[in-house]
C-alpha cells in the first residue's frame, strides 16, 4: 500500500470516527421532552431565578461597582476599594 493510500484512508476513517462521535452527541439532544406540571413547581422557587434573593443582588452589585469603578463600572463613580 503506498502513502498517499494510507493517508486517504487515515483521513476517510478519521472523518467517519468524528461523524459518529458528532451523531452520537447530537442524538442525545433529540428527545427533550416538555417540562411536567409537577415539575413546575421546582422551577418557580425564588432560589431558581436570577436575582431571586435581592439582598444578594444588591451585595453583588456592589461589590461589582466597587471592583470596576474604575473603568466605568455601573455607572457609579469611586474608587476600586469600595468605600463609596
Amino acid at each position: 500500500m503506498s502513502a498517499a493510500t494510507r493517508i486517504s484512508l487515515r483521513t476517510t476513517a478519521r472523518a467517519l470516527l468524528y461523524m459518529a462521535a458528532l451523531s452520537a452527541a447530537l442524538s442525545g439532544c433529540a428527545d427533550i421532552g416538555k417540562v411536567q406540571p409537577w415539575e413546575k413547581g421546582t422551577l418557580a422557587r425564588p432560589e431558581m431565578t436570577f436575582g431571586g434573593n435581592a439582598l444578594q443582588t444588591r451585595n453583588d452589585d456592589h461589590i461589582y461597582t466597587s471592583r470596576e469603578a474604575a473603568s466605568g463600572g455601573a455607572g457609579v463613580g469611586g474608587g476600586g476599594c469600595g468605600c463609596n
